[in-house]
């Protein structure tokens, strides 16, 4: 179970620490981004200005999927078209089958594709059962929101640690296990 909910890559920022040099050096060639929290705060319906800055930049050399577990289709659906990207809402992460619909989708083996997200329990762990490149980014805060606290995210954090894992955010003490 720890080797499960350990990323394999711990930004330490949010997505937008996510460069086109990291994926090259890992040697990712898909990305899957989970959505809320990851890419916009949880009550935003479309994506920034610098969020679609940073998806046109990674889209030039990787194809992108967003796999989320929010059920409300219209507004992932407002974000993917803010974007211009293909997406699955109410994928029940860590079930693993979106995940490798959206890497079939792409035409990709799932071992070249990294599942990025803010959360242990559900984007690292899908992502990880299904052999994937995990990378774990912070969440994304709607700067106007006072309360920063992420009591489920909080709580995920503390019981890894507990049960073990490491989350260091030392880029160098990333493991490049799935990188083969």
């Amino acid at each position: 179970m720890i080797s499960l909910l350990q990323p394999n890559l711990i930004l330490g920022g949010t997505i937008f620490a996510l460069t086109p040099q990291i994926l090259s050096e890992y040697n990712i060639h898909g990305l899957i981004l989970d959505v809320d929290e990851t890419l916009v705060p949880f009550r935003q319906t479309e994506a920034s200005a610098e969020l679609q800055k940073w998806i046109v930049e990674i889209k030039q050399t990787t194809p992108i999927w967003l796999v989320s577990n929010n059920i409300s289709h219209t507004r992932i659906s407002n974000i993917a078209q803010s974007v211009d990207l293909p997406f699955v809402s109410a994928a029940k992460k860590p079930s693993r089958r979106k995940l490798r619909q959206a890497a079939a989708a792409m035409d990709l083996s799932v071992e070249r594709v990294a599942m990025v997200g803010d959360r242990l329990f559900t984007d690292v762990l899908a992502g990880n059962r299904l052999g994937m490149f995990t990378i774990l980014v912070e969440p994304m805060i709607d700067p106007l929101v006072a309360v920063r606290s992420h009591p489920i995210r909080d709580f995920e954090i503390w019981l890894s640690e507990l049960l073990g894992v490491s989350l260091m955010t030392d880029q160098n003490s990333a493991t490049k296990s799935n990188n083969s």
